[in-house]
């Protein structure tokens, strides 16, 4: 492989959003630096550690016992000040003073936005690593912290499944995804519910009340319906009220999963998947890459710039609503 010897110096930043996974993606970029004789740098608090200047050298041993933990050893913050022109022109003199000659930013779609700009400002080579529980990045099968996401979800349907078959309740479980049904649809059918809301498709009341009345002749035990917080009907809270007034079988529970589905030590899928894309991200630097976020399509490593990123929505698989419909009967 054909190296850039310009880069002698790597700092890795988390930003927006933690994700079950980041820190296996810190080790893995960190150890793959070492392995080709750069200097890793360890940046804290994502974008507003970089205006800040928090940053820490790192070798190997640094992050030594990360790759099961959850959360992020480098912290995250959302930065208003990484929007304005003296915010970034601070950010790229502290780079310049710690000779950090590219970048990797592990996050979601806000955080590509502010890279593909600050790397074109200043002609500093970037790679993005997907960093989301949604889900919700095209150029890429699965972001990381997405499996651990659904698996949290999927344990936490079969738990209160226990008691919804005990009592003959209908439980609403409302799931993050605010405008992406990704978490709502894989979990559904994982965890065999009765339905599921989503932002991408409208379900009316009227649909899901005639659905959960068709299940109550068949003497269902129970009803389950998972509601992705963005959800076109409105959330989990909203639609139970609406629906316990017209479906009297059911006592309604609503169970809100919240940030629960953020943390936890991550799934072997993820720790696997961070570390393939930390090795593919200091690589790509290495031969010359910047501007792009690394994922895998079909198994595979795939880079795409992230102006394809950002501009370009990732689709659901709408197939997955229709096989839960038939598994649902």
């Amino acid at each position: 492989m054909k190296l850039n010897s310009k880069i002698k110096t790597i700092g890795v930043l988390t930003s927006g959003g933690d994700a079950p996974g980041m820190n296996a993606a810190i080790r893995a970029v960190v150890r793959a630096a070492v392995y080709y004789g750069k200097t890793p740098v360890g940046i804290y608090r994502g974008y507003e550690g970089l205006i800040d200047g928090e940053f820490e050298t790192m070798n190997a041993r640094s992050v030594s016992n990360i790759i099961q933990r959850g959360g992020t050893i480098l912290k995250t913050a959302r930065s208003k000040r990484f929007k304005t022109e003296q915010g970034m022109q601070t950010a790229f003199e502290n780079l310049k003073k710690k000779k950090i000659d590219a970048l990797v930013v592990i996050g979601g779609d806000g955080s590509f936005r502010g890279a593909n700009e600050f790397s074109k400002k200043f002609d500093l080579p970037i790679i993005g690593l997907p960093g989301t529980i949604d889900n919700d990045l095209s150029g890429t099968d699965f972001t990381i912290g997405f499996d651990t996401a659904t698996n949290t979800v999927m344990h936490a349907v079969d738990s209160i499944r226990d008691t919804s078959n005990s009592h003959n309740r209908l439980f609403f479980i409302e799931v993050m995804g605010r405008d992406s049904g990704f978490i709502a649809m894989r979990t559904a059918i994982a965890a065999g519910v009765e339905s599921v809301l989503v932002p991408e498709r409208e379900t009316t009341i009227d649909e899901l009340i005639k659905k959960l009345e068709e299940g109550a002749a068949k003497r269902k035990t129970s009803s389950m319906v998972i509601v992705a917080e963005g959800g076109r009907s409105g959330n989990a809270v909203e639609i139970a009220e609406r629906v316990k007034k017209e479906v009297a079988q059911y006592d309604t529970k609503v169970t809100v999963l919240g940030h629960i589905q953020r943390g936890g030590s991550p799934s072997c899928l993820d720790r696997e998947l961070a570390s393939r894309l930390g090795v593919a991200a200091v690589e790509g630097l290495l031969q010359g890459r910047k501007n792009e976020m690394v994922g895998v399509i079909n198994g595979a490593i795939a880079y795409s710039l992230f102006e394809e990123i950002v501009d370009t929505p990732k689709t659901v698989n709408f197939d997955l609503l229709r096989v839960n419909d038939i598994l649902s009967v």
